[in-house]
């Protein structure tokens, strides 16, 4: 079960942390920080939690897994959602760099995924001394461009929202979505997770607007010369069918001064989520070797 911890971010937004470090572990000193991506909440992480201690879980006669802390980040989960908040790209590294810094985490192995891992190469670049190592989880250093954007909201627009049960929006993000090409149980499963009842039924816990605004602070550009910055130890890591085409890996991970790369074959963008053991087997070495050096 995890443990809420509460931070301070950017402009006083409060933020939740969960804290999923296993008992014998310590509560003090260099861990792990696991950011979700866009519309997502630190649960999305449990499947591969238990993947990720198990990657560098240890027997008696090694170290202990490593404080490993989930973020809710600002405009998601149970972390604040003031609508005067800044949802810029700044506001999001302050926030992790916030978590980092009262949770005494530093050096830390920062994890993300999609726009969690934009945020953790950022913070990565920008605030070196905070940041051992790097793990991005499918995320693309390229400009996705206004079309992108525009396809966004008209999606948005498309929710049938308030759905009338938990069941119906799982089986709208999972079979009925026009995005869907096929049915996809685990996609319906991640977005149930992020709905809350309503009197009138149930509703996303994120304001999809806000969620607008904070792509459009990245979507538009690219982000090929802060990645350039990064300096620690970095995998890139993506699956098969995600949105992060194997080119486009290989050259991030060129870029990257300490790049490596690895692939999940039967995963999508969801790869953490859907396909824990394939994660923990694609990330589990290098975890290993950063993590005990």
């Amino acid at each position: 079960m995890a443990r809420r911890l509460d931070v301070t971010g950017a402009d006083g937004v409060r933020l939740a942390a969960w804290d999923f470090t296993p008992g014998a572990a310590p509560q003090a000193g260099p861990g792990v920080l696991l950011l979700h991506g866009l519309m997502g909440h630190a649960a999305h992480w449990a499947p591969a939690v238990g993947s990720l201690t198990a990657a560098t879980g240890r027997d008696g006669a090694q170290p202990p897994p490593p404080r490993t802390i989930a973020l809710d980040q600002r405009g998601h989960g149970h972390s604040d959602k003031p609508p005067a908040a800044a949802f810029t790209r700044e506001a999001y590294v302050a926030d992790a760099a916030a978590a980092v810094e009262q949770l005494g985490l530093g050096p830390v192995t920062l994890i993300g995924h999609s726009m969690g891992a934009l945020t953790a190469w950022q913070l990565a670049a920008e605030r070196p001394e905070l940041v051992r190592a790097l793990v991005i989880c499918d995320m693309r250093a390229s400009a996705l461009g206004a079309a992108s954007q525009r396809e966004w909201r008209d999606w948005f627009r498309r929710w049938p929202t308030p759905f009338p049960s938990l069941d119906a929006a799982r089986r709208w993000f999972g079979e009925d979505d026009p995005w869907v090409e096929r049915p996809h149980p685990a996609r319906g499963a991640f977005f149930a997770e992020v709905m809350a009842e309503h009197p009138d039924g149930w509703r996303p816990v994120f304001d999809p607007e806000q969620m607008l605004t904070s792509r459009a602070t990245w979507v538009h550009d690219a982000h090929w010369e802060s990645l350039a910055q990064v300096r620690c130890p970095t995998l890139v890591v993506r699956g098969l069918d995600g949105e992060l085409g194997r080119a486009e890996a290989q050259e991030m991970v060129r870029v990257l001064p300490h790049g490596a790369y690895a692939e999940i074959p039967d995963a999508g963008h969801l790869l953490h989520y859907e396909h824990p053991d394939a994660w923990r087997e694609a990330v589990g070495p290098f975890l290993n070797g950063v993590l005990t050096s």
